[in-house]
């Protein structure tokens, strides 16, 4: 059995860094504009729902798991699942909790090298003067390699390997490296996102212009807030709402398990996991819907905000909004914003980290420096694609695969494991034990039946997603005896390259169709570089295990 060569100096250094990892970019970028796609105040009420239903039983269940496999010397998910429940191909379903960390590290760490260049950019005076069609051509010609007569954007891949360095530098230090950034990174993100957020509070109708005459930053608070309880009924934004949970508390990815597995063993996991998910959805919930949306709707007007709602709205719009506020207040915004959202983005990325460190210490006697740094490899290797390829669709793969269908995937039977073969009884006693808050005894049954019901209806969401997501109608057309129409967004025409395929058919000229084809190739190289990664630590589990059985130390 291996020893905890490593822990936590601090329960508010532990907390800051369960929340660093779950308060991420997607607080930010991607919260606001699912609420403004999903109809505003009627997207937060099945949203707080989903939280209580399924984000708080899984944070439940990642604390109490990680506790009990890192009692018995295990930092990592294939054996942290391996020490709860005997067999050996469970021990297969942990690989995606490393997995999942190191793809999603690949492309995490491109976006948060964007808010380092934004930062830089913001203090030098880019963006002063341009209009918000040169800011918003400004990132398109950032990530573009057609923009470079050598086919490689030079800054992205310099501020991406620095971005990379950072982080791997960081983890080398231990969990004390990544407890210091948390107690540092996350009160300056709380203290900038608090600040943007007054001028989001404040800015009223004072950003109107000849051209947004009507613009008004209440309109857009009061879209956000303000329910339209018809749509309640639209399974499409229950589904937007669950899925969202999934993103914001990080749950699906094995880092909470990790980090919970360094704890003793009568350590507190009830109050520690409530506090950190409700820390996570105070920036998400509040900071994150007083920014972006009422300081867009109080210059171009909650009209323009949408049309064009979207996650590169951070990039392509703030930078020009700001500029609206002076020489000096557009520089210090612009590091209020890409810093928080850097913060924001650091502290997730670290976590990503310590699956596989943890892995390769507890397995093959790995020391902390090099555990970090032939992870940063890995990035660097995997990564270096979404760079170089970012327009032709390998960093979208990589997130719809590692970071949309692996979560939801692991999520559901990690909860199916703990409650139904783990067993509640025990489950129970691991969630309960030294517990500093009465856990609400509901949350035996929501954890045993409705956690584990949602999710696989998220799956089977995901894989029979309808046409347009329009679940409705798809049920009509079903019930009346016309089928089921299924999107090509869903998980069985993605596999098949059916939206590329209908555009393929569409096209006319020889110049579309040499681009689509050469957008499924170069995905189809994302897939096999995802699925090889899935198939190395596959095998080293395998290796692993095999090692552990001639030490005499392997469950059966």
């Amino acid at each position: 059995m291996s020893v905890k060569s490593d822990g936590w100096g601090s329960r508010v250094g532990l907390i800051l860094a369960m929340a660093g990892n779950a308060v991420g970019l997607g607080n930010f970028l991607r919260f606001p504009v699912q609420a403004v796609q999903n109809g505003g105040g009627a997207f937060i009420i099945p949203y707080l729902v989903c939280f209580v239903v399924m984000g708080i039983p899984l944070l439940f269940i990642e604390w109490s798991s990680g506790r009990f496999g890192g009692r018995h010397g295990n930092h990592s998910t294939p054996y942290i699942l391996d020490s709860m429940v005997k067999g050996r191909i469970l021990k297969y379903i942990g690989v995606f909790g490393i997995f999942t960390n190191i793809a999603v590290a690949a492309y995490y760490c491109y976006i948060e090298s964007w808010t380092m260049s934004y930062v830089y950019h913001s203090i030098v005076g880019t963006f002063n003067g341009m209009s918000q069609a040169e800011v918003a051509g400004f990132f398109n010609s950032y990530v573009d390699i057609g923009q470079s007569t050598t086919g490689i954007p030079y800054e992205a891949v310099v501020f991406y390997i620095v971005c990379l360095v950072l982080n791997t530098y960081i983890l080398s230090k231990g969990l004390k490296g990544i407890e210091k950034v948390a107690k540092i990174g996350m009160p300056l993100l709380i203290f900038f996102g608090v600040l943007l957020a007054i001028r989001g509070l404040t800015l009223g109708t004072s950003g109107a212009s000849e051209i947004f005459p009507n613009a008004n930053a209440w309109d857009g608070l009061n879209f956000l807030w303000t329910p339209q309880y018809e749509s309640l009924l639209d399974l499409k934004v229950w589904m937007a709402a669950a899925g969202q949970i999934f993103f914001t508390l990080s749950v699906g990815m094995g880092t909470i398990h990790c980090y919970a597995a360094y704890l003793e063993a009568k350590d507190d996991i009830a109050l520690n996991a409530v506090s950190a998910g409700f820390m996570n959805e105070f920036v998400e919930v509040v900071l994150g819907s007083l920014i972006v949306i009422p300081i867009a709707a109080g210059y171009l007007g909650l009209d323009w905000v949408l049309e064009n709602a979207g996650f590169g709205m951070a990039f392509q719009t703030m930078p020009y909004l700001f500029q609206q506020w002076g020489d000096v207040l557009s520089i210090l915004a612009g590091v209020f914003w890409f810093g928080l959202l850097f913060f924001a983005g650091i502290t997730s990325s670290l976590a990503m980290g310590t699956p596989w460190i943890g892995f390769m210490r507890d397995e093959f006697n790995w020391n902390q420096t090099k555990g970090a740094w032939s992870f940063g490899a890995m990035i660097l290797i995997l990564g270096m694609p979404t760079v170089i390829f970012f327009q032709e669709g390998v960093f979208d793969e990589y997130d719809y695969w590692a970071g949309t269908v692996s979560l939801v995937v692991f999520a559901m039977m990690e909860t199916i494991l703990f409650s139904w073969v783990f067993g509640m009884k025990k489950g129970w006693r691991e969630i309960t034990s030294g517990a500093d808050i009465k856990v609400p005894n509901v949350y035996k049954y929501i954890i045993k039946y409705v956690t584990p019901i949602m999710l696989i209806v998220i799956f089977l969401g995901s894989l029979f997603k309808p046409l347009d997501n329009d679940w409705s109608g798809n049920f009509s057309s079903l019930f009346s005896g016309n089928g089921w129409s299924l999107d090509n967004g869903s998980i069985i025409k993605t596999v098949t390259h059916a939206g590329i395929k209908q555009q393929l058919a569409a096209a006319t000229d020889v110049a579309t169709q040499t681009a689509l084809n050469d957008k499924m190739f170069y995905i189809n190289i994302a897939r096999f570089l995802l699925l090889g990664l899935f198939i190395f630590i596959s095998v080293l589990v395998y290796v692993a295990f095999q090692k552990r059985r001639r030490e005499g130390r392997a469950t059966e």
